[in-house]
């Protein structure tokens, strides 16, 4: 949680013509800013500009004296339209040399692919002059890290998941080396079931909580993070002060928190179910396959998760659950008795302790004024009882998936922990 460091300066360069005209989205400067705030890299500004050498280079004539770390992202690959590398050679007035460092990554690279060298391999063994290189574990392109002036420029790939590897595996471990002064710490706390202003009117007045520390919420559609950030020279005081707000946020919206620092929810769940020796299976119609999705995204899940189903139509949900056939003529498929149904049908097929069912309308057709779209019933069912929950989460066929799964998770992980 806590990092000592000297703050530091920095904007994000995204280079793309793809991202200017909208075709991608520039998840790479979120993913730098996210994982260079801890360590004390404050992101003042971010940039697009597109693919041609002039144009980076007026963005590295314009930011390189404001700021002391610039990372820039894109356009370092092997065909023509990749012109990073020959604009930052004439920015720095320098020229491209064959490196031996980079021919050795690519090479294994290339070796635990299969593939053959190439011309267009040799073309990403050259980097500019003065450079270090940074490996690229999932790529041929190399980084480019210089160290000039006492200020830093940082070239990666706009491949996220090579850039990713760069940011994690060298720049985070080369900027925790540097002298270290001063501390900020940071804690999120992770919420799911309050929309942002009623969380916000829990926690009351946030001066008086917060005692000049930040606290800043970040909603998105299946919950709330709440960040909490301190900065100072005591590193005691510091750690003081961040546990006291974490506990006195807790004291008013415990049940809402399911985890800390970007826990997910199917984690924090797959935990409990561990500890307490439960084991769970699934039936959904709705959501599609996503809550065992999500679930079995997490290492170890086979020790819980013992089967799920997906049951989308009247008929598979008879077959397989041993749903009532009268239920879909008296009160249809979306309703607390076929939800209760389903989850107690996948708990006695299965064997287990928990069972876990949605059934809902996510559009954008078949809503009416009495079941209209965004309704979902989830079925929950242990040894104790089996009950139905209704929720209504709007509109937007994908934001009602991604709510439901996530309150299904939710309602298991109550239960367990016996929260009303």
């Amino acid at each position: 949680m806590a990092e000592i460091f000297n703050f530091m300066n920095a904007a994000i360069i995204s280079i793309g013509d793809e991202i200017l005209i909208g075709q991608v989205v520039n998840t790479n400067a979120s993913f730098i800013a996210q994982k260079v705030s801890p360590i004390g890299i404050e992101i003042s500004k971010i940039i697009v500009t597109g693919d041609t050498e002039d144009k980076i280079l007026n963005v590295l004539q314009s930011e390189y004296s404001k700021h002391e770390i610039l990372f820039i992202t894109g356009g370092l690959g092997p065909t023509h339209d990749d012109v990073t590398r020959s604009a930052i050679c004439k920015f720095f007035q320098t020229s491209l040399v064959p490196s031996e460092e980079a021919r050795k990554y690519v090479l294994e690279f290339l070796n635990q692919r299969n593939r053959s060298w190439s011309e267009a391999a040799e073309n990403q063994t050259y980097i500019p002059d003065g450079a270090i290189v940074m490996p690229n574990k999932s790529g041929t392109a190399p980084g480019e890290f210089f160290n000039k002036d006492g200020k830093y420029v940082i070239v990666m790939p706009g491949v996220p998941y090579e850039m990713e590897s760069m940011i994690t595996d060298f720049v985070i471990p080369y900027f925790r080396k540097l002298s270290q002064k001063n501390f900020i710490l940071h804690r999120t706390l992770m919420t799911t079931g309050i929309p942002e202003s009623e969380l916000a009117q829990r926690l009351g007045d946030l001066s008086k909580l917060l005692q000049g520390a930040k606290l800043a919420f970040l909603p998105s559609p299946t919950g709330v993070r709440l960040r909490i950030t301190v900065t100072g020279n005591d590193s005691d005081y510091c750690t003081a002060q961040i546990q006291k707000i974490e506990s006195d946020i807790r004291e008013k919206a415990e049940k809402y928190i399911y985890g800390i620092d970007e826990e997910l929810l199917e984690e924090a769940l797959g935990k409990l179910l561990l500890q307490h020796n439960l084991k769970i299976a699934i039936a959904e119609s709705c959501t599609g396959g996503l809550i065992v999705n999500k679930m079995t995204n997490v290492p170890g899940s086979s020790n819980y998760l013992e089967r799920a189903v997906v049951t989308y139509s009247n008929k598979s949900k008879i077959d397989l659950l041993n749903v009532p056939k009268e239920l879909f003529t008296t009160v249809g498929a979306v309703s607390k008795e076929v939800a209760e149904a389903m989850a107690l049908g996948i708990r006695e097929m299965s064997g287990t302790d928990i069972g876990v069912s949605t059934t809902g309308i996510a559009g954008p057709a078949g809503g009416t004024s009495e079941k209209p779209i965004g309704l979902v019933w989830i079925g929950y069912s242990d040894k104790d009882s089996t009950f139905g929950m209704k929720f209504n989460f709007g509109d937007g066929r994908i934001r009602i998936k991604e709510r439901a799964s996530q309150a299904a998770m939710d309602l298991v992980r109550r239960k367990i922990l016996k929260i009303q």
